[in-house]
C-alpha cells in the first residue's frame, strides 16, 4: 500500500534490544529527538536464554511510557516489537494489556514460505483482539532468497499471501546484514551495500516484485561514529533512494538526524510534484517545462513519482 503518507512515515527505525531497561526513560525524556520510529527487538539481539526476562522488561517499558504519556506531552514514536515466532506475538498481546494502546505493530523477521501463513494469521488475530490497527513489517532476509532457481517464485508467493493483510503492511523491510552474513560479507564505512552485487541483486528483485505496491525501507548501516561514517551513510542513502528504498533501519541515535535530512525532498522536486498533481488535464498538452524551466514534466509518466514526492515532503519536509 502506498496511498497514504502513513506508509512513508516510519522514517529512521531505531533498533533497541527489548531487554534495555533505560529505553522508556530515554523516550519520555526525548533523548532521541522527535522524528523516528522505535523497534524493540526480541530476536537476534537477545540471548536465547534470556527471552522470557526480555519480554517482561519490554512489557514494563511499554507500561512506563503508556502511563507517562497520560501525564505529560512528549514525542511518542511509532513503536514496533520484533518477535521471534508467531506464538510469541500472540503471547505478547496478553502480556501487554493496556499499554498495547501505544503499540504500532510487529516486525516479522526472516519472513519466508515456512512461516508466512502462521505470521499472517497471528497478525489477523492480534487485530481482532486490539481496539486499534496493529501493523506489521515483514523482513526479507532469509537464506531461501539466495537460490536463484526459486527466488522469483518465493517473492511472488509471499506477495500473494500478504494480500490478506495488505493494508496492515506498513513497510517491506530488507535484512542487509543478514544477507551479507550468508555470503560472509561486511562493508566498510565508505562502502555502499549497493556495490555488493549478490546482495544488491536480491534488493533489486524485491524492489521489482513489491515496489509498485508497497513502501520498501532501506537496509541498516552499522557505522555511527569514527572516520567518515556520516559521509558513508549519506552516500548509501543516496543509493537507497535511487534504487527505490524509502526510510532506513538505524542502530544508533547519531544516525537519526542524518537519515531525516537525507530524505528531505528538494525544493525543485516538490514544486514539480505540485505542478504535476495540479495539472489541468483538459489542456491539450500533457507535457511542459517545469516551473524552473530546467527539465520536462509529463503528467502520464511522472504522476506516480509526484504522488510519492508529496507524501515524502509531508513526512520528511523540504530541504533548502
Amino acid at each position: 500500500m502506498k496511498n497514504s503518507s502513513l506508509y512513508y512515515s516510519i522514517g529512521p527505525l531505531l533498533y533497541c534490544p527489548a531487554s534495555r531497561e533505560t529505553i522508556a526513560a530515554s523516550i519520555i525524556r526525548q533523548n532521541f529527538g522527535s522524528h523516528f520510529s522505535l523497534a524493540l527487538c526480541l530476536e537476534d539481539t537477545i540471548n536465547d536464554n534470556c527471552v522470557e526476562a526480555a519480554e517482561h522488561t519490554l512489557a514494563a517499558s511499554l507500561d512506563q511510557i503508556f502511563l507517562a504519556e497520560k501525564q505529560r506531552s512528549f514525542y511518542l514514536p511509532k513503536i514496533f516489537i520484533r518477535v521471534r515466532h508467531p506464538g510469541q506475538l500472540l503471547r505478547l498481546m496478553h502480556l501487554m494489556k493496556d499499554s498495547i494502546g501505544i503499540l504500532s505493530g510487529f516486525i516479522i523477521p526472516k519472513f519466508s514460505p515456512e512461516n508466512a501463513d502462521a505470521y499472517i494469521q497471528a497478525v489477523i488475530s492480534a487485530n481482532e483482539q486490539a481496539k486499534k490497527p496493529l501493523y506489521c513489517m515483514p523482513i526479507y532476509e532469509s537464506a531461501s532468497l539466495i537460490d536463484l532457481r526459486s527466488r522469483y517464485d518465493i517473492l511472488y508467493a509471499l506477495k500473494e499471501k500478504l494480500k490478506q493483510i495488505e493494508e496492515l503492511v506498513l513497510n517491506i523491510r530488507v535484512g542487509g546484514n543478514d544477507l551479507c552474513h550468508l555470503f560472509s560479507f561486511r562493508r566498510h564505512a565508505d562502502e555502499s551495500i549497493h556495490k555488493i552485487r549478490p546482495v544488491a541483486d536480491i534488493f533489486k528483485d524485491i524492489i521489482t516484485a513489491y515496489g509498485m505496491d508497497y513502501v520498501i525501507s532501506g537496509p541498516v548501516f552499522e557505522y555511527y561514529s569514527g572516520s567518515c561514517w556520516k559521509d558513508g551513510l549519506i552516500n548509501e542513502i543516496s543509493d537507497d533512494r535511487l534504487c527505490g528504498f524509502i526510510g532506513k533501519t538505524v542502530i544508533h541515535p547519531n544516525q537519526i538526524p542524518v537519515v531525516n535530512k537525507a530524505y528531505r525532498v528538494t525544493r525543485q522536486d516538490y514544486e514539480d510534484a505540485v505542478s504535476i498533481k495540479n495539472w489541468d488535464v483538459c489542456r491539450e498538452s500533457l507535457v511542459a517545462a517545469n516551473p524552473a524551466r530546467e527539465r520536462m514534466n509529463e503528467v502520464k509518466t511522472h504522476a506516480n513519482w509526484a504522488e510519492k514526492i508529496l507524501f515524502m515532503a509531508e513526512v520528511f519536509g523540504i530541504g533548502e
